[in-house]
């Protein structure tokens, strides 16, 4: 999973940008700006992999095209 798609948006009700990994379940981030968010679900992309390699869940492939949304 080397590219994946990440989507990234503001939450009025979080205060702050959300970015999302759809291809990895529940992996996503929040940030006080775009990039901190990326930075944020990047990481927690790593610990996601890790976690499910130790525990020997099956990675999934990707359903989506590898993209980055609302970074301007």
């Amino acid at each position: 999973m080397k590219n994946d798609h990440i989507n990234i948006f503001y939450s009025e009700e979080d205060e702050g940008y959300i970015a999302d990994i759809p291809d990895l379940k529940y992996c996503s981030a929040l940030g006080s700006t775009e990039e901190e968010a990326l930075r944020f679900v990047l990481q927690a992309k790593a610990a996601w992999l890790e976690v499910a390699k130790i525990e020997g869940r099956p990675i999934p492939e990707p359903r989506y095209r590898p993209a980055i949304y609302q970074i301007a």
